[in-house]
């Protein structure tokens, strides 16, 4: 057997999760590998919808353009019952908010991911499977086997499995995995429909039965090109795979969610769908693929142990309504890599990693609650009022407050720590000749401390900051509207439009947000001092002269 070592993180899983776990460590010079077992990316639609988050996301990575170029864009949603429009749902959101919703079938999400981290030297590596791992106190003893069939061990700081609903990370390390299957089974189809519908709009069609209850169903959601479409619809007893897949004890790990491969539904079968339930005559043409699949939820126990993690997928399953479980997973990726970074780094509290699970187990559980009941109701029954339910929906309420790494509730006004930082624009600079967002100045950074006063306490923050994280946080000054340039000490900007100081809850006096590399506030500080400073960037690092690990 042959023995490799020198990498710092193994990601199992090359899917949208791990992917992006993958990218964001190689941006953050983590040396990083990424295996999957499968010999080539799949060609299916499965998860489709861009939450406005994750595209927030993809803008702090760099590679938002090259979505924005791809997907469709998400309008809204037209709901009807037995044939009747019970509910048109426009996606909007707030104006500071930078992107809406979008539709990206999944291989296309993966492919540009991957052409992503390839600019950081790293490809997948296919046909290679994790067969198994053990881990001491310094680190993971990984075995990889190829295609092949040979088998290699590899020596890591770190395991992230990333791979999926049968997750083999997450059962060798002995998770809990609690939950039930839906005993309903459907069917998926990517296809041109031909109707009158508006473009840009979802549509989900349902059929109550005489005791209210619904007895059948077509969803229906937009994606790149003209009429196409991603279509889920009850599955005919024929081509069921419960009988086929599952035995007398059900399937074999227990987990009975995803596309079964050994069937595809016919274009006439999508048809007879269409002509029962389509809300306007339609006709279906250009099947470029179809599957069934069945659904679960379940969600971990823990999402990690010692030096082991799980994301995505692995860590949580659920309906698909709302198009929330790559978009959770990519930010669960999210979440953890910056911490791994800064682990691996050195010079990061011993508690960063636990963080992990405390942040984002709460989340994955809000989510896999939310979308069994919107599976069951539909998302305009939920009983939030609208602009909440689509702020949630966009994943823009997610956030850490109470978490051991933010910084104590604030009654002031604006975001508190442990919320996502709101963008805005209408910030100025002596040299730019176009306003910026303030997500220009965050995008591709870790710490930033944004400093809303006068030049000198900005600048007396900035050396407090950089010393004791030695160099890890940079300072943004933000003066209000009104003042004059200032081109000494750490970069200024004029909040020319006063949004920065309308979104951010702030009139008069000096105020401090330290803002964390995954977009959200861990302190606000009013007045900001240098020891309370200290003491909110004493939960995340060391004291840069107290050496690294």
């Amino acid at each position: 057997m042959a023995h490799t070592f020198g990498t710092d993180v193994v990601v199992a899983g090359a899917g949208p999760v791990g992917l992006t776990a993958a990218a964001e460590l190689r941006r953050r010079g983590v040396r990083c590998r990424i295996v999957d077992r499968l010999p080539e990316r799949l060609p299916y639609a499965k998860a489709v919808g861009i939450q406005p988050r994750t595209l927030e996301i993809w803008d702090h990575m760099g590679l938002t353009r090259t979505v924005l170029e791809a997907a469709a864009p998400m309008y809204g949603q037209l709901a009807y019952v037995n044939g009747a429009e019970k509910a048109r749902i426009d996606f909007a959101l707030p104006p500071e908010v930078p992107y809406g919703f979008a539709a990206l079938p999944q291989y296309e999400t993966e492919r540009i991911l991957e052409e992503h981290l390839a600019r950081f030297g790293t490809g997948i590596e296919r046909g290679t499977e994790l067969v198994s791992f053990s881990q001491d106190a310094d680190g993971v003893t990984v075995t990889l086997r190829s295609a092949s069939g040979a088998e290699e061990e590899v020596r890591a700081r770190y395991l992230v499995g990333c791979d999926g609903a049968h997750s083999v990370v997450r059962k060798k390390l002995g998770l809990g995995f609690e939950g039930s299957a839906f005993p309903e089974e459907y069917m998926l189809g990517d296809v041109e429909v031909d109707w009158d519908m508006p473009p840009g709009y979802g549509v989900r069609a349902m059929h109550h039965n005489g005791d209210g209850a619904v007895d059948d169903i077509l969803v229906c959601i937009p994606l790149p090109g003209d009429n196409r479409y991603r279509t889920s619809m009850m599955v005919p007893p024929e081509l069921s795979a419960a009988a086929r897949t599952d035995g007398p004890d059900g399937p074999a790990d227990g987990v009975s969610h995803g596309l079964d491969g050994s069937v595809a539904p016919a274009l006439s079968d999508i048809q007879a769908v269409l002509d029962r339930m389509s809300p306007r005559p339609a006709t279906a043409s250009r099947l470029r693929w179809s599957s069934v699949f069945r659904i679960s939820h379940r969600i971990v126990d823990r999402y990690g142990d010692g030096r082991v993690f799980v994301a995505g997928d692995a860590a949580h399953i659920h309906p698909p309504t709302g198009a929330q479980g790559m978009n959770t997973g990519i930010q669960d990726a999210w979440n953890l890599a910056w911490k791994l970074a800064l682990l691996i780094e050195g010079g990061a509290h011993h508690e960063l990693a636990a963080s992990y699970d405390a942040e984002r187990r709460p989340v994955g559980e809000e989510v896999v609650a939310r979308t069994v009941r919107h599976a069951a109701h539909g998302v305009q029954a939920d009983p939030d009022d609208p602009e909440t339910v689509m702020l949630r929906e966009a994943q823009l309420l997610v956030g850490y407050r109470g978490s051991p790494l933010v910084g104590p509730a604030s009654e002031d006004p604006g975001p508190r720590p442990g919320d996502r930082a709101p963008d805005c624009t209408g910030l100025t600079a002596p040299i730019a000749a176009f306003p910026l967002r303030l997500y220009d100045l965050l995008r591709d950074r870790g710490h930033v401390l944004v400093v809303y006063g006068d030049g000198e306490q900005g600048r007396q923050l900035a050396e407090v900051a950089g010393e004791f994280s030695g160099g890890r946080v940079d300072t943004c000054l933000i003066r209000p509207a009104g003042s004059a340039p200032d081109a000494s000490g750490p970069p200024a900007y004029v909040d020319t439009l006063g949004e920065f100081a309308r979104l951010y809850g702030l009139s008069d006096g000096a105020t401090a947000f330290l803002v964390r590399p995954d977009g959200y506030i861990g302190a606000r500080l009013r007045p900001p001092t240098a020891a309370e400073l200290t003491a909110h960037l004493a939960l995340t690092f060391t004291p840069a002269d107290a050496g690294t690990r």
